[in-house]
């Protein structure tokens, strides 16, 4: 089970290239060297935080991160500025309480058939370096934007990727996915032919 202590925490907030996305960044470890992505209420079983963030109305999908919460409001609900100070205030209360962001044996649950960064031992050398330049260069990228990138499959010259975060469903995405990482795969993997989002 991931806590949170009990000292004062503060929490701001940064815009990301999304409109429908903000930033939540806290002064404290949320999921430390992870990143969980819920793109709808009945994914967030995993996470009692996420759980009570998808009561909010205006929340459509929730990414915890590190040290950082990614929320994506419902289209045409109200402006951000208006939402804001609520979401500040209750993140606050909330980690301060020293409540659960994450449960890990939840985590474990869901984890059969979702996409990972992480090397494993069956995976073949082409899968390998694709898998180590998504850590090393892309991660740190997205995450500054409230994103994520996950590895989904490698078939064929073509790379499957899922969008996490403030990069689903963002307009600057598919230049971010075709101009960004592509070009770098293309040009660090010669394997590499194409990259291509996996369809929501």
């Amino acid at each position: 089970m991931i806590k949170t202590g009990n000292s004062v925490v503060s929490i701001y907030t940064e815009m990301t290239p999304n409109p429908e996305t903000m930033k939540f960044v806290a002064n404290k470890l949320l999921y430390p060297g992870k990143s969980i992505d819920f793109p709808d209420e009945t994914s967030a079983k995993p996470s009692p935080l996420a759980q009570v963030l998808f009561a909010f109305p205006f929340i459509k999908s929730v990414f915890i991160a590190s040290n950082f919460i990614t929320l994506t409001k419902t289209a045409g609900t109200e402006d951000w500025m208006d939402i804001i100070p609520t979401i500040k205030q209750f993140l606050k209360d909330y980690l301060e309480e020293g409540k659960e962001v994450i449960n890990e044996a939840e985590v474990l649950n869901m984890k059969t058939g979702t996409g990972s960064n992480e090397v494993s031992a069956d995976d073949d050398d082409v899968v390998k370096r694709i898998k180590e330049l998504l850590e090393n260069y892309v991660k740190p990228a997205v995450e500054m934007d409230g994103g994520a990138i996950q590895f989904k499959s490698y078939e064929n010259g073509t790379v499957n990727l899922a969008m996490q975060g403030s990069c689903s469903g963002c307009p600057s995405s598919t230049i971010t996915l075709k101009a960004g990482i592509e070009g770098m795969m293309k040009r660090m993997i010669p394997e590499v032919k194409e990259v291509v989002a996996e369809a929501e």
